[in-house]
């Protein structure tokens, strides 16, 4: 008779000094169906991916009860509990990494605290990650934490929405101090159950911890019961008809170039007794990547199946899978390839995923290694309970010194659940928004002390309280939306959670396209490029390009001083893309001191009409926003033999396809100062200037965006940016002091 498989222990300390032991056991897989009965009353998580999709995601589960420390933020304070003896012994070196994060204002023998100061110093925006937030004290706990021996130990929880604004600046129309709710609960777990599909494993890891003389060995690791819920009557439904509103709202926004792409919510209620069965229920109906069950104490729980990934990190990679595109599941097979035929050839829908992407390679390029960024599967078709999802997934190398925190603060919130340009997208949320999303659109997942994260976004999910389930859902908007059926598709997604608390669901169960990364990096080499932010979604993609092709850049939000041109000495100012219209940047004051100083500047998008304007130019609305729209571009320089070999649109032939984010534009017959080398070329459109240029004065623009993904066809983008960067290094453009006037 075989013998029953023996614990294996293992010992290592920790970067911080703290000696840990972990055990490992064999155990059956229903331990984990114990654990999620456990969690109705005691503090804990179980995280499960449902699906298998080859390359983005397989199946695998785990779970844990009774966790001995627990990290709470409320806004800029972070607190550590100690929630039994094991705690006690932990919690001295959470405190002692937590205190260089700012100035404590609690020290018991169970709890401590820290208020995180907002950050006095200007950022860079390549290292805005590094800013003071709360998680310079995560950061500094998983630093004390850190080993790279085990690829489990680490804090898990959830991420509130509202973390954003330590991050961004966003003006706040809800009182938030009447009824302060927590921004962040994360666990450290001294015991977890491990189910590895792959392997066919299912094993207990159990922790002991030695820190300073004391040690965890023989104390219990139970914590107290979290309180039974009272219960409360289930909120009214939303007004019919205020989510179109909203949507009509945002058409006009969209209308005037404010936004590009929005994903407004809002909320349904209902009735949850137990949110175990909840969860054993959901994750059987509706598979997901990202399925989850936590008790966050306090009376509050998370069940969750979403479908996006927030933030992946192993080693340096880091990985996202943007969802834009969604059409309902038919009756059977038949039908479902039918609506996978009609979402792929919805151009509304192609378009959502383009702007998200174009987003979300920009948010990675302020932390990744220039040209790793990539986009490893285009529009792939993932198929859920109800819905069809079309999903992008897009890959990146973090930069030597960056960290999982890093990839997580940079994408923060996803470009699927705000909308784009990000900053304006959720001021716009803040503002229609009829409450907080506390939880909604954050994340939920793990950070490893090896340095590791896996995140899922907090879509799908049901907020539970005083048994009611709050579930929040919205649709991703562009200026093409029906508004109704917009309010629709919100319904469907939140109906479905709703239903999954009470009733069986009877509906139906559950090529790569490789962008190259080669270029010519010798055009920038010993170069500074100023890069200005005009707060547009797109800036560290199109800093990442310069990077490409050998450029030092350096992003500075606008309205900086402008003495600060003479210290950074650029070789070139590039003048962003973004939403508005120049004169909310000020782009007029930044332009006269260029010239007075006789620097080279290139414009693209917002950068172009502020320069036309400077000019003496004027502006004018498309009748159609084009926002994430591929458009034709044809050249119409006279001087085509000049422009084919060293001018501007160098290398691109007689035509090229270009990216499309504007409503604002100006004329080829309205540009005063520059020579019109390309317009659009797309029958029935309002002709538009689509790339200027003035030698001379060393001024060149274009309106299309050389960094949209739609650029990306035969490298227009990166001819593009190698061209202006031969311009400006070329010795003949290269005067000395003020340029002529």
């Amino acid at each position: 008779m075989l013998e029953p498989p023996q614990p294996a222990s293992t010992a290592y300390a920790t970067a911080g000094g703290v000696a840990i032991t972990r055990t490992a056991t064999p155990v059956e897989e229903s331990v984990l169906t114990n654990l999620v009965a456990d969690l109705d009353n005691r503090r804990g998580a179980v995280l499960s991916s449902g699906v298998d999709y080859p390359g983005r995601y397989s199946r695998w589960h785990l779970g844990y009860v009774d966790p001995p420390i627990e990290l709470l933020a409320y806004g800029r304070r972070i607190e550590a509990r100690a929630l039994n003896e094991r705690g006690t012994v932990l919690l001295p070196v959470v405190a002692a990494a937590m205190s260089g994060a700012g100035e404590i204002v609690l020290d018991e023998e169970s709890r401590c605290a820290v208020v995180v100061p907002e950050s006095a110093e200007s950022f860079a925006e390549e290292e805005r990650s590094r800013q003071s937030t709360v998680f310079t004290a995560l950061r500094a706990v998983v630093a004390a934490f850190a080993s790279p021996v085990d690829p489990h130990l680490g804090l898990y929880g959830a991420y509130g929405y509202d973390l954003a604004f330590q991050f961004e600046p966003v003006r706040l129309r809800h009182d938030r101090s009447a009824d302060p709710h927590r921004d962040l609960v994360l666990h450290l777990p001294d015991r977890l159950v491990v189910v590895d599909r792959k392997r066919e494993t299912s094993m207990l890891y159990s922790y002991d911890f030695e820190v300073g003389g004391r040690t965890t060995a023989g104390l219990a690791r139970h914590t107290a019961p979290t309180p039974p819920p009272e219960t409360h009557p289930v909120p009214a439904p939303p007004t019919p008809g205020r989510y179109a509103e909203i949507v009509r709202t945002a058409r006009e926004r969209f209308r005037r170039g404010d936004l590009f792409e929005m994903t407004p919510s809002h909320v349904l209620s209902g009735r949850c007794d137990s949110p175990a069965a909840f969860y054993e229920r959901l994750r059987t109906q509706n598979p997901a990547p990202y399925e989850f069950f936590c008790n966050l104490g306090e009376g509050e729980y998370l069940v969750g199946a979403s479908p996006e990934m927030y933030v992946r990190v192993q080693g340096d990679r880091v990985e996202t899978c943007p969802i834009a595109g969604t059409i309902r599941r038919g009756r059977d097979a038949l039908e479902d390839a039918a609506q996978i035929a009609t979402l792929l050839n919805s151009t509304k829908d192609e378009s959502e995923l383009t702007m998200c992407t174009d987003v979300d390679r920009n948010d990675k390029a302020r932390v990744c290694v220039p040209g790793s960024v990539r986009v490893i599967g285009r529009r792939q078709v993932e198929l859920y309970s109800r819905l069809i999802h079309t999903v992008d997934h897009i890959e990146g190398r973090l930069r030597p010194g960056m960290d999982a925190f890093d990839a997580f603060l940079t994408h923060m919130w996803a470009v699927t659940v705000t909308g784009a340009p990000k900053q304006w997208a959720m001021q716009f949320i803040e503002d229609a928004e009829s409450a907080p999303r506390r939880w909604y659109g954050g994340a939920v997942g793990f950070v490893g002390f090896d340095g590791s994260m896996n995140t899922g976004l907090t879509l799908r999910t049901a907020q539970v309280e005083n048994s009611v389930a709050s579930v929040r859902a919205g649709a991703t908007l562009l200026y093409d939306s029906d508004p109704d059926e917009e309010e629709r598709e919100t319904l469907l997604k939140a109906q479905a959670l709703l239903d999954t608390m009470s009733a069986p669901d009877r509906g139906p169960s559950g090529g790569d396209r490789h962008i190259s990364t080669s270029t010519d990096e010798s055009a920038g080499a010993g170069l500074r490029v100023l890069l200005v932010d005009h707060q547009d979604s797109f800036v560290h993609t199109l800093g990442d390009y310069f990077r490409q092709h050998g450029a030092e850049v350096v992003t500075l939000r606008y309205g900086f001083p402008v003495e600060r041109l003479d210290t950074l000495e650029p070789d070139l100012v590039v003048l962003s893309p973004g939403p508005g219209r120049p004169a909310d940047f000020g782009c007029a004051h930044l332009l006269a001191a260029l010239e007075a100083r006789g620097l080279p500047v290139f414009g693209v998008c917002l950068g172009l009409q502020a320069m036309v304007e400077y000019a003496g130019g004027s502006l004018d609305l498309l009748p159609r926003p084009a926002h994430g729209k591929p458009g034709s571009v044809r050249v119409v320089t006279e001087d085509e033999e000049a422009n084919r070999d060293s001018g501007l649109l160098a290398g691109l032939g007689s035509s090229f396809t270009a990216g499309r984010y504007h409503s604002l534009y100006a004329t080829p017959e309205n540009v005063p100062g520059f020579d019109v080398l390309a317009v659009t070329d797309d029958p029935g459109e309002v002709r538009v200037a689509m790339a200027l240029a003035d030698d001379v004065r060393r001024r060149w623009a274009v309106q299309f965006h050389p960094e949209s993904i739609l650029s990306a066809t035969g490298r227009a983008g990166h001819h593009l940016v190698a061209n202006v960067l031969r311009l400006a290094r070329s010795s003949d453009r290269h005067p000395q002091g003020a340029a002529a006037v």
